[in-house]
This record gives C-alpha cells, sequence and structure tokens, in this order.
C-alpha cells in the first residue's frame, strides 16, 4: 500500500521526507508507535492533546507512504491496532537525534524515555 512520494515542492531528500513527516503531528504519532502505543484511543492521550479528526488524517497518511501498518482487532465496529514498518522504525534515530538536539539546546526539555531513542 506504500507509495511513492509525490515531490512536492522539490526532489531533495529533505524536501520529500518535510512533505510526508514536516507537519505538526506525524513524528509525534511515530514517537507514540515507538513508545508502545498502539490504538486510536491511547494516541489521544498524549500530552499533545491532538484532535481526532488530525489523528485520522495523519494515521492514513503515514499508511499510505508506508510508515505504518493497521490490523483490525475487533470487528464489531471495526478497530485498529496500528504498527512501525520497517521502514517507520527507520526513523527511529533521527527521532533520537531531534530529541538530543533539543535536550542540548533547550536544557528544560524532558530525555527520551522510548527504547528506540535511547543511545
Amino acid at each position: 500500500m506504500a507509495q511513492t512520494p509525490t515531490f512536492k515542492r522539490s526532489p531533495c531528500p529533505l524536501a520529500v521526507t518535510l512533505d510526508i513527516v514536516g507537519d505538526k503531528w506525524s513524528l509525534i504519532v511515530i514517537r507514540d508507535l515507538f513508545r508502545g502505543v498502539r490504538r486510536y484511543n491511547n494516541f489521544l492521550k498524549s500530552p499533545e492533546d491532538m484532535t481526532t479528526n488530525i489523528l485520522a488524517d495523519r494515521l492514513k497518511r503515514l499508511e499510505e507512504h508506508g510508515l505504518i501498518t493497521k490490523t483490525a482487532y475487533q470487528s464489531n465496529p471495526v478497530r485498529y491496532e496500528y504498527a512501525l514498518t520497517q521502514k517507520g522504525c527507520a526513523l527511529g534515530p533521527v527521532l533520537r537525534e531531534i530529541a538530543h538536539w533539543a535536550n542540548a539546546y533547550y536544557p528544560d526539555t524532558i530525555k527520551p524515555r522510548f527504547d528506540a531513542l535511547k543511545n
């Protein structure tokens, strides 16, 4: 189901990556997946207070780009669990470096507390 990204700005790798995960919420969803969040309602418990329509949109976009998969865990009504794909897991070191940068230059930020972001 993964698609090749369309180049909204240019074929620059940074621009392409930002087109996919550069909004305010996508990396928060990915962070939460690294922390073990799997179900829709649990994503909504993040302290960032993401709205349901934004969460639904980001989950759909991340799945379309092959960063996550969804699997039904209940059939009536249908409910899904989400998981990172290999492509999504490859963002772990990127998130770790972003967190290290924030910790170095904004000392009041918390240290990452999920395995994918540890040294």
